[in-house]
């Protein structure tokens, strides 16, 4: 009687005991609030046109 081993497994993530609240938040820096790139005043305006709700025609 022929045995054949087992594939090795792949061991199990480690748990993380660290403190979430220690590690800085995707939010807590100003990047990403409304900011824009600089650009020309017609860009400007197509943007406006484009995002304008239907009942402001």
């Amino acid at each position: 009687m022929s045995t054949v081993p087992e594939p090795p497994r792949e061991p199990k993530p480690a748990l993380v005991f660290d403190d979430p609240l220690d590690q800085p938040a995707s939010d807590d820096t100003d990047r990403g609030w409304g900011e824009r790139p600089s650009g020309d005043g017609a860009a400007d305006l197509k943007r406006f046109l484009d995002e304008k709700p239907p009942h402001h025609i």
